[in-house]
């Protein structure tokens, strides 16, 4: 008697499972919430930019200070 030997493979379970989940999606649902997330993206990249300017902004002032107070040590010695 030969025995028959079968490969597991998850591959057709995937995709069932993706094909189910696909099928039940709120399609305007999905398009508002792509909408949301890409006005919060765009709110967050603002911030994030004007911090990192902001932050550039008074290290460079901040340098320019010390560098001021150690020219002005200079001259005094």
């Amino acid at each position: 008697m030969r025995t028959h030997t079968t490969i597991a493979d998850s591959t057709s379970h995937t995709f069932l499972t993706g094909a189910i989940v696909f099928a039940n999606l709120d399609y305007s649902g999905l398009a508002g919430y792509a909408i949301k997330a890409a006005i919060g993206g765009a709110i967050w990249m603002i911030f994030k930019l004007t911090g990192d300017y902001l932050s550039d902004r008074l290290l460079a002032r901040k340098k320019k200070k010390e560098a001021e107070e150690n020219n002005n040590e200079e001259k005094d010695n």
